[in-house]
């Protein structure tokens, strides 16, 4: 165990512990627990907004899993990744202001109120609830699996060990601190990403000899690591151009990025945030996957790809600076796993518990069963991820694809398109989800497409003549009381 490695990584622990300890103050002292716990109380400027929502969709299979891949795939990996660019800039500019005025006309703390609202349906809300659960179960597994796989690496403990270590070092400062200590870390993340990767990518260039020395290598190995089609071919166009959908404009599918859109302060901060989280984004899924193919120069044989990031730095950087620098990664994991954790522990507590379990409960009660049910789903995610896959990006990208196949068209529909009613929303969920699961599991990429495409395609036909069909007997008129609102959020 390398202590110079070590000891940046224990302060940067300490931080985050700190930051939940001063978050709680706020938990502690407001008039609205459930406002403050899953929402901050709707009070994050421009640069914390774009940092969180970096930080959040920049997770492990962005600093490990992602770089894993291009390891052994080469540069189309790269260009693959470089569809994440608009994520934050597409997020803001559909919902945006739009769904800003809805959540808060609504006193929406979470997405499925919003839709709970809109719909006025108990089943858009189960449903919504059970995709939620299920597929950020297997996002927050992905996650888990990364955070322990560094400090295995790092430290030559177990994997079991250092699960348990990180296992208990996010769920501490989430569960004192809620939403509010998740975005505050999450800006601390951000930023350590961002220089961390700058760092990584200098370190790795030098190291490998220069860029055209690096490229001569990857040629002389097989000549189509430098080509869009990757290693094996693999990447064709169809494929390439079809994955924008999941990783770039599903992305305002995805509930954990969605949520950003209802806490930011004013609209001001809304368009600082759209310019510092595409740039931020845009710089770090570059640099990354960027990385990772070059490592294969610098450190050929690797056989786990999720172990590439982390061999690497140790390899090219001075202990003290690989310490420093691999805060990046387990700042990229530990910013999506506490998103995650609120989200999914939201979803319990105030769109199931509260709303058709116990609606009376006391402010006490609402406390002690988000405590508890935060507690409960981190040691429920530790299990699952005892047994880790050999690249966890692929278990991630997979939750991915199922909330945009749930949620894009309910959520986006449900915004600009007056027609849509619950009948649209439930069957566009069971229709997206159902095929998702159905299409992954027995057809791969169907037509060359990528696994989400027909889902989304069929979720979106069936929400529209769904509504269609129903509205002229049971259809709903919906009025946000938008229409001649010109107020900004």
């Amino acid at each position: 165990m390398n202590r110079e490695v070590i000891i940046p990584l224990i302060i940067f622990l300490l931080i985050t512990f700190s930051v939940g300890v001063w978050a709680n103050k706020y938990v502690s002292k407001t008039n609205s627990f459930l406002q403050e716990y899953f929402l901050g109380s709707r009070e994050l400027g421009g640069f914390i907004l774009a940092m969180t929502m970096m930080a959040t969709y920049g997770s492990a299979s962005s600093f490990i899993g992602g770089p894993g891949v291009a390891y052994t795939t080469g540069l189309g990996w790269v260009l693959l990744s470089m569809a994440q660019l608009p994520a934050g800039y597409f997020v803001l500019m559909i919902l945006g202001k739009k769904f800003a005025i809805a959540a808060r006309k609504y006193q929406a703390i979470t997405l499925i109120d919003f839709l709970k609202s809109r719909y006025e349906s108990k089943w858009v809300v189960l449903l919504s609830a059970l995709s939620i659960i299920i597929f950020l179960f297997s996002a927050m597994a992905a996650q888990w699996v990364g955070g322990a796989r560094l400090i295995e690496s790092l430290t030559g403990l177990s994997y079991t060990t250092a699960l348990f270590i990180f296992a208990v070092s996010v769920l501490v400062y989430v569960i004192i601190g809620g939403f509010r200590a998740v975005a505050m870390t999450d800006a601390i993340q951000g930023t350590v990403m961002f220089i961390g990767t700058f760092i990584l990518l200098i370190a790795t260039i030098v190291a490998g000899g220069g860029v055209s020395n690096i490229i001569s290598e990857l040629a002389t190995e097989n000549p189509n690591l430098i080509t869009p089609f990757g290693a094996e071919g693999e990447l064709t166009p169809l494929y390439v151009s079809s994955f924008w959908i999941l990783v770039g404009v599903g992305v305002v599918g995805l509930p954990q990025i969605t949520v950003r859109a209802m806490s930011y302060k004013n609209a001001k901060a809304m368009h600082r945030a759209i310019i510092i989280s595409t740039v931020f984004v845009g710089f770090i899924m570059l640099a990354m996957h960027l990385i990772g193919v070059f490592a294969r120069v610098i450190i050929p044989g690797v056989e786990i790809g999720d172990k590439v990031m982390p061999l690497l730095t140790l390899h090219v950087l001075p202990a003290w600076l690989a310490g420093i620098v691999l805060t990046a990664p387990l700042a990229a994991i530990m910013s999506t796993v506490d998103s995650l954790l609120i989200l999914v522990s939201s979803s319990i507590v105030k769109d199931v518990y509260l709303n058709y379990i116990k609606p009376e409960a006391t402010e006490k009660q609402i406390k002690t069963a988000s405590f508890g049910v935060t507690t409960i789903i981190g040691i429920l995610v530790f299990l699952m991820a005892l047994s880790p896959p050999d690249l966890l990006i692929w278990l991630n990208l997979f939750s991915f694809g199922g909330l945009e196949a749930a949620f894009i068209w309910p959520v986006i529909l449900g915004l600009y398109w007056k027609k849509g009613n619950k009948y649209g929303a439930i069957a566009s969920m069971i229709v997206g989800v159902g095929s998702y699961i159905v299409i992954h599991t027995y057809f791969g990429n169907l037509f060359g497409l990528h696994t989400v495409v027909v889902p989304v395609l069929l979720s979106c036909i069936v929400y529209v003549l769904t509504s269609l069909i129903t509205n002229k007997t049971m259809g709903m008129k919906v009025d946000y009381g938008l229409s001649h609102q010109t107020k900004e959020v």
